[in-house]
């Protein structure tokens, strides 16, 4: 079986070396015609246009080294002007539009020889074992194999060691080759790490605004609730016990009647109170922690939820489990309402430590009809605002069948 995988990877490379040409191929092409098209392009606005080709052809191999790396290989930033002029002088110094160039004549040398030299070795693998078949009809010192053969035993053994060397040589060198082009095509065509720090600034520049703005949604609802709610119970509680305190010696029944009716107003508004103080940080989270308030959430719900969260080995912060909990909740929330599921599934697992840290990956599904939209005005777009808060990644669409909504962010614990 391991040799069957073996085997299994190694052509699966060489598809991948051999699906180059079709970006290798116009990039010789582009390599040797790029000094004229340069030259055609010097002191006229005609730059774009070439570069534009350009970013075509790797943005194709973008998209097609990113099945190598596991990872998509970001398309970096140019930013042009509207009078060509400028354009043209924008993309001479840019960094990128060199590093497109750069890319176009490393993989235009090295992607055709490499695609040729992987399929001919294979199908020398084969001419080889062949070789005992026809060696005969040849003159004795036939070159066959690397070897100059003059016997049988030569003619068998050679051919059939010289097969076995090629195929390992392939088993070993044909996912390597695909990495290696992977890897020089992610040096040149990714972003740089200037641009990546821009567009880091730009992001956190980003989730700075939505994180005050969500901040400020939170203080009108708790400000909306507490007026609205809160203070209009404890406004009408004090009123009763007003009109009781005057009508007591009058009518005692009455003033016992406003007494009782005042003490369920403060219930109500002590009740009122607490839902906005769980709305702030959930007291459950520091009494039972995120396994038992998200199972507690689970248990809660019209349809069975299964809750799937080992348990850690340690806690992530406050506000993290908070942003996790809201996240749940307010899925689970929309699950109930709007989507007609049966069942739904959470899903908590904390991460590796990674490039940016440790990380809580928070998953919830449902078999329902699907079709959640984000901008729809729905609570999805509360979490992402909430997420984007903590520099999270959210990611909503379909289930990996195609059927019902998943919804799974991803929320740093480094904090």
């Amino acid at each position: 079986m391991k040799i069957r995988a073996l085997f299994g990877r190694a052509l699966r490379a060489t598809w991948y070396l051999v699906a180059g040409l079709r970006t290798a191929v116009p990039a010789l092409l582009g390599m040797c015609l790029l000094p004229l098209a340069l030259l055609l392009a010097f002191g006229v606005p005609g730059l774009p246009w070439v570069a534009g080709r350009i970013r075509v052809l790797t943005n194709v191999e973008r998209r097609r080294a990113a099945q190598v790396l596991g990872q998509p290989i970001r398309e970096p930033s140019t930013p042009l002007a509207a009078d060509p002029y400028r354009q043209y002088f924008a993309l001479m110094r840019s960094s990128s539009v060199w590093r497109d160039i750069a890319w176009m004549v490393v993989h235009g040398i090295t992607g055709v020889f490499v695609a040729v030299v992987s399929v001919e070795i294979w199908i020398g693998i084969p001419w080889d074992l062949g070789l005992p078949f026809w060696w005969w009809t040849q003159k004795p010192g036939t070159l066959g194999a690397g070897l100059q053969i003059y016997t049988w035993p030569q003619a068998v053994a050679y051919p059939l060691v010289m097969a076995v060397l090629l195929t390992a040589l392939q088993l070993w060198l044909q996912p390597r080759l695909a990495r290696f082009q992977g890897w020089y095509a992610a040096r040149l065509l990714g972003p740089t790490r200037r641009t990546e720090l821009a567009a880091r600034v730009e992001s956190l520049t980003e989730t700075r605004a939505q994180a005050l703005e969500a901040h400020g949604a939170e203080l009108r609802r708790i400000e909306r609730d507490l007026h609205d709610g809160t203070q209009a119970q404890l406004v009408g509680a004090a009123l009763r016990l007003g009109l009781a305190d005057q009508t007591f010696d009058a009518d005692p029944g009455g003033a016992r009647k406003l007494m009782l009716d005042a003490r369920a107003g403060i219930e109500d508004a002590l009740s009122e109170l607490r839902d906005v103080i769980r709305g702030i940080h959930p007291p459950i989270l520091t009494d039972r922690g995120l396994a038992g308030a998200v199972r507690a959430l689970a248990a809660g719900r019209p349809m069975p939820v299964a809750v799937e969260m080992p348990e850690p080995d340690r806690r992530c912060p406050a506000a993290v489990e908070a942003a996790a909990y809201f996240v749940v909740a307010e899925a689970l929330t929309n699950v109930a309402k709007h989507s007609g599921a049966a069942h739904a599934w959470v899903s908590i697992r904390h991460g590796p430590v990674g490039h940016h840290g440790p990380y809580l990956t928070v998953g919830v599904q449902d078999d329902g009809r699907g079709g959640a939209d984000p901008a729809a005005g729905s609570g999805l777009a509360g979490i992402r605002r909430r997420v984007a808060a903590l520099d999270g990644v959210t990611r909503i669409g379909p289930r990996p069948d195609g059927s019902g909504t998943s919804v799974e962010v991803e929320l740093p614990c480094g904090l």
